[in-house]
């Protein structure tokens, strides 16, 4: 078993970089909060692939198949809820989530399981563990994160990512979410990819700063006269940026940009058409 702190265990899932993997950097991690001997609740369920519901279910009889109170969805994306509905009908519990997310799940599973989330609302587990529920769009307007005061830790799902960016749907948002964060000076991420942080609230820190900077170098793109989004990737993303991972980086590009014609200091024309 993999303990990784007073009341967290963590399963690991290994991805191979050159698949979808790519956008996983650092793998995908599943967790289990609470005590064995008492109580659980599970963070998110992983990609839809047998072998992963599997290797849950497998992790979860070495954890002495205790009582789990609750599955956690950080968000909707299928990577956090494929196999849900074994993980769910094995543990006999019910799936919680962002309101956003309720109705797309209860179609899923049945809305007899599914149970919406209140903002900050604390869950108990077992061996006197609680979790903070904490709405934070950004990556997905449906994404939640979890804060465990006990073990000062912070479940960040997709928000937070351990050794990468993340891609963002509302930059604004996304803002917000990352000052939420950071005021609760964590010490531990645990994030749904890539490794563990020790120093959790500086290193929420510096991807605040790191977006901050990369709004910077995108508005001195465009000064520079770079208008296309493409163009703006191959001004500001590394030179060895891998191919697959280019779109991603023209839709981080993308939501800087909106979020700048919101604020006033971009202007974006519409494209024209002609006959060739």
């Amino acid at each position: 078993m993999s303990q990784i702190s007073k009341h967290v265990y963590r399963f690991f899932i290994e991805e191979a970089i050159e698949g979808f993997g790519l956008m996983h950097a650092g793998g995908t991690n599943i967790y289990f909060v609470g005590d064995p001997a008492e109580d659980m609740v599970l963070v998110d369920t992983g990609e839809h692939y047998r072998d992963w519901t599997q290797g849950i279910l497998k992790y979860y009889e070495q954890l002495g198949s205790p009582k789990v109170s609750a599955i956690l969805i950080t968000h909707g994306h299928g990577d956090h809820i494929g196999g849900s509905d074994r993980l769910q009908e094995a543990m006999n519990c019910p799936v919680r989530c962002h309101p956003s997310l309720a109705p797309r799940l209860e179609k899923m599973l049945g809305s007899d399981v599914v149970e919406k989330f209140r903002s900050r609302e604390l869950i108990r587990t077992g061996g006197g563990a609680t979790l903070r529920a904490l709405f934070t769009p950004g990556h997905e307007i449906d994404h939640t994160c979890f804060y465990l005061a006990q073990d000062k830790v912070m479940f960040t799902g997709d928000t937070v990512l351990g050794g990468s960016s993340s891609s963002v749907r509302d930059l604004s948002s996304y803002m917000r979410s990352l000052q939420l964060l950071a005021s609760f000076q964590v010490d531990k991420v645990f994030p749904a990819h890539g490794k563990l942080i020790e120093n959790g609230a500086d290193y929420i820190k510096h991807y605040i700063d790191h977006r901050q900077q990369r709004e910077k170098q995108i508005v001195t793109a465009l000064s520079a006269g770079h208008t296309e989004v493409y163009a703006i990737v191959d001004e500001v993303y590394p030179k060895n940026l891998r191919t697959g991972l280019k779109e991603a980086a023209a839709r981080n590009v993308r939501t800087h940009l909106y979020k700048l014609v919101v604020e006033g200091v971009v202007r974006q024309t519409e494209a024209e058409y002609s006959l060739i």
